[in-house]
């Protein structure tokens, strides 16, 4: 039985005896996970290599059903709806939950082109309107300044940090709910991995965030909330600060404090 602290705020989302079994096994990689994702908040999830974390992630925007034969249990509620549903209009849903990857991964094509990409496939050909919602994108992923001049140019031309806050951008171009962060920073220098974690605390006030990370500072500076994950299971989801200081779980202790990991 998990330890879930209880969470007072309105929810962005409720997951509720979620299972996920992937295709090429024999038993759920989830095993009845329930917990709340509070509204206007980060929320991080650690634990060890294969502890389900990222499974857990990409199930929240149903990104395991690019993959035939994976099977969902239980429910995943978003704006009260059961998104685990087969009628589900997957299209919109990953524009409401957005996704940012671990490898920062611009399109072959221009900086404004990457941007307006999400917006244009929602129908929108007006120039002023796609000239206005991709410079706002590009300035809530705080890289406006330094691309404005280059929005022509081909977008694989910016360094690693840029092309991850240029995936940032184009994301948030579309004005989604949620965004999911795959451990959106591994890949990344410090002085990088410090400007995404910046931009990701200042992106909680006009989204959700729950953020996969391996590296638990990150989840202490960043997070309002932390989730540790062993074994397919949820142990503990706690206010950080709380977590890490006073665990409530033997697991989750031996975990933070180095013991195994």
């Amino acid at each position: 039985m998990a330890t879930i602290v209880d969470i007072t705020e309105e929810k962005a989302l409720e997951v509720k005896d979620f299972e996920f079994t992937y295709a090429s096994a024999d038993a759920p990689s989830i095993q009845k996970l329930t917990m709340p994702v509070a509204k206007n908040s980060i929320t991080a999830l650690i634990g060890p290599s294969g502890c389900g974390k990222t499974t857990l992630l990409r199930s929240f925007n149903r990104m395991h059903d690019l993959y035939l034969g994976n099977e969902y249990s239980g429910e995943i509620l978003f704006k009260d709806r059961n998104i685990l549903a087969k009628e589900e209009d997957l299209i919109k849903l990953r524009i409401q939950i957005g996704m940012i990857f671990q490898k920062p991964t611009a399109f072959p094509m221009s900086i404004f082109d990457n941007v307006a990409y999400g917006l244009r496939l929602q129908g929108m050909k007006n120039k002023t309107e796609l000239q206005d919602r991709v410079e706002k994108a590009l300035q809530d992923a705080a890289i406006w300044k330094e691309v404005k001049d280059r929005l022509k140019h081909d977008a694989n031309g910016l360094s690693g940090g840029q092309q991850q806050r240029l995936c940032i951008a184009r994301a948030v171009a579309v004005e989604p709910e949620v965004l999911l962060f795959d451990e959106p920073t591994s890949a990344l220098d410090p002085i990088s991995t410090s400007g995404i974690e910046e931009l990701i605390v200042e992106l909680r006030e006009k989204v959700s965030i729950i953020i996969v990370t391996h590296n638990m500072q990150q989840a202490a500076r960043v997070s309002d909330y932390t989730g540790f994950m062993y074994l397919g299971e949820l142990i503990e989801l706690g206010k950080t600060e709380e977590l890490f200081v006073t665990p409530k779980e033997k697991l989750t202790e031996e975990y933070i404090t180095g013991k195994f990991g």
